[in-house]
């Protein structure tokens, strides 16, 4: 099939390009309103953007009412500073409720049930339960129009300040257990998965890869000289 994605004429009861990049990890934010506010919200776009510093990014749609932003871009752009919580299979249930629309005067992660973690060099809460986070400061925001009116998105990208991993998760090799951490993801519509398995896939050359470790491509803390 073929379709025109500014007629969206694909003929299916559901939008097809919602499962088509996939599976997408959770961006489980944590902010604070500038009234003091906390507010925990899940976005399925989200990434990272860069490493060295390290960046990520969110995409958030309009808010329902069509009036404002949502209270997370709202509390962004207006502090400065958000936390990446991450969202794991354990903690599907409190993220799926955090996803509730509710008023800017509702603390969502109080809501959930879930307990603040003071973070070190912002001012947002950290879900405590959550054994990864980013401490982060607002880089940036960028507009993308939308076909229809009132659906325009806010393309959110920020610097990571501060890493968090409970040691539990690290192994002995010096890496994050993603196993045994399962990260939940989105698989478009109402359907989700988590990470249960993993494979390695180094180039077979292994001149290729001394060129990769040579400028960090392996994901080591340091480039390593041949």
């Amino acid at each position: 099939m073929f379709y025109d994605t500014e007629k969206n004429d694909h003929g299916l009861e559901y939008n097809p390009f919602k499962s088509l990049v996939v599976p997408r990890a959770i961006g489980w934010l944590s902010t604070l309103s500038p009234e003091g506010v906390v507010n925990l919200a899940p976005f399925s776009q989200w990434t990272m953007l860069n490493f060295d510093p390290p960046h990520v990014m969110i995409s958030a749609g309009a808010h329902p009412d069509r009036n404002r932003l949502k209270d997370t871009v709202w509390n962004i752009e207006q502090t400065g500073e958000f936390v990446f919580n991450m969202a794991t299979y354990e903690l599907r249930e409190e993220v799926n409720l955090s996803s509730n629309f509710v008023g800017p005067e509702v603390d969502e992660l109080e809501m959930a049930g879930l307990t603040p973690a003071p973070s070190k060099m912002v001012q947002p809460p950290r879900v405590a339960e959550s054994p990864v986070h980013m401490e982060c400061c607002w880089f940036t925001t960028l507009t993308l129009p939308a076909n229809s009116p009132g659906h325009n998105s806010s393309l959110v990208i920020g610097k990571v300040l501060g890493v968090h991993i409970d040691d539990e998760y690290l192994n002995d090799e010096g890496k994050v257990d993603v196993i045994k951490i399962r990260p939940l993801a989105r698989m478009g519509y109402y359907d989700y998965t988590s990470v249960d398995s993993i494979f390695s896939m180094p180039p077979l050359d292994e001149g290729e890869l001394a060129k990769r470790r040579r400028v960090g491509l392996v994901g080591e803390a340091s480039p390593k000289k041949d």
